[in-house]
């Protein structure tokens, strides 16, 4: 397939969800509307306290696990997506701050003529064995139950998302409007083994898999599971790719399919450990999510940030590349291409936070820098890397 502009609109997905922002323009932003989550009044009025609730979710990397279990019978694929969802909350509640008392709710929806009742069990135990697995990294997880709805005439697989509650002390919120024009960017690396995880991981995480998945995988997959893509896609955008979900990767010891499914990484453990000795140093923290590096426009006010200092890009983006032939500049806009979580301080305490990170086996580094941005009340992204310079604004 031929070099695609805009290749993610084509399969009907947004990073930068422009119609969504549109929507929400008008709402109240809450206490701090600079914050990287919306923070509201204490829900028992505590007047130097405010409350946090936030969902999330596995995406359609959910559709990508049944497709991995049809393949391989492989069934331990639905607890990496149960922690995709409670991670893509967890991390995001990391980046305004959030450690203490975190209450979690479950919400699942399945076609049940395709996900039974050992998948759903599987997925349920694993919403509480990775509370328990949170408790053990500092984290006071709870569950509080959830819902499973059978909506097969709406859900054509299955949709993994959880519920997030929290309160915090206001004193303690980081708020990304702090971000200063000389800030450095610490960038933890989304790929490897961290202390407390089991297995390698890709660093994939949970954005991006609609095109990470249609542009790696075989178009023997359209016929095979009709269930798992958008029937108004134009077929030459539906599993376009070169491999085969059990096609080896040519390290770490895992195939393609394990590679894209690679639960999402918290940094609990390590920010928590930043948090309790440099709080009040710290102006930002970003968690690439939607809109990959480009995520970081959306925070602070007139910075010009600069991106110039990445990490070796992970395997499993080079393959996305190669195989859909996406841009770079489109990669870097939908991906998070090494490091998924950036700290922004003062460049004499980034020595600091690059120990603590490595106390966990987790790569750091400065991986960019803030200025002022010369257009007034605009911010502007520049990243400069080995295949290229891109502006984004």
């Amino acid at each position: 397939m031929a070099e695609n502009n805009n290749l993610y609109k084509k399969l009907g997905v947004s990073s930068k969800k422009e119609d969504v922002h549109k929507a929400l323009k008008s709402i109240d932003k809450g206490l701090y509307p600079g914050a990287f989550c919306k923070i509201i009044e204490d829900i028992d009025n505590r007047e130097k306290y405010c409350s946090i609730f936030h969902s999330d979710g596995a995406g359609t990397k959910a559709s990508l696990a049944y497709m991995y279990y049809r393949e391989t019978g492989d069934i331990s694929v639905f607890r990496g997506i149960v922690r995709d969802a409670m991670v893509m909350n967890l991390d995001d509640f990391l980046c305004v701050g959030a450690t203490g008392n975190i209450f979690f709710s479950n919400n699942l929806g399945r076609n049940s003529q395709f996900i039974k009742a050992n998948v759903i069990e599987t997925i349920i135990k694993e919403y509480y064995d990775y509370s328990e697995k949170l408790r053990s990294l500092g984290l006071n997880v709870k569950m509080c139950g959830g819902e499973t709805a059978d909506i097969g005439d709406i859900v054509k697989t299955l949709a993994v998302d959880a519920s997030a509650f929290t309160t915090m002390k206001r004193e303690d919120i980081i708020d990304a409007s702090n971000i200063k024009p000389d800030d450095v960017i610490i960038g933890l690396a989304s790929y490897g083994r961290a202390s407390y995880e089991e297995e390698y991981n890709s660093g994939i995480g949970s954005n991006g898999l609609t095109l990470a998945r249609h542009g790696i995988l075989l178009h023997e997959y359209y016929k095979k599971y009709p269930e798992c893509y958008d029937q108004n896609t134009d077929e030459k955008f539906v599993f376009f790719g070169n491999y085969k979900l059990t096609d080896m990767m040519d390290e770490f010891n895992l195939n393609i399919g394990k590679a894209l499914l690679s639960p999402t990484r918290t940094y609990a453990p390590v920010v928590i450990n930043i948090l309790k000795k440099y709080r009040k140093e710290i102006h930002g923290i970003i968690h690439n999510t939607g809109g990959g590096q480009t995520k970081i426009l959306k925070f602070g006010k007139n910075i010009k940030y600069i991106k110039n200092n990445f990490f070796t890009i992970p395997k499993i983006f080079e393959l996305i590349k190669r195989s859909s032939e996406t841009q770079w500049k489109e990669m870097f806009s939908v991906f998070n291409m090494g490091h998924r979580m950036e700290l922004l301080c003062k460049k004499d305490l980034a020595p600091e936070i690059i120990n603590i990170a490595k106390k966990y086996k987790i790569d750091s580094k400065i991986i960019g820098y803030c200025e002022k941005s010369p257009i007034q009340d605009k911010n502007i992204l520049e990243i400069k890397s080995e295949f290229g310079s891109f502006t984004y604004d």
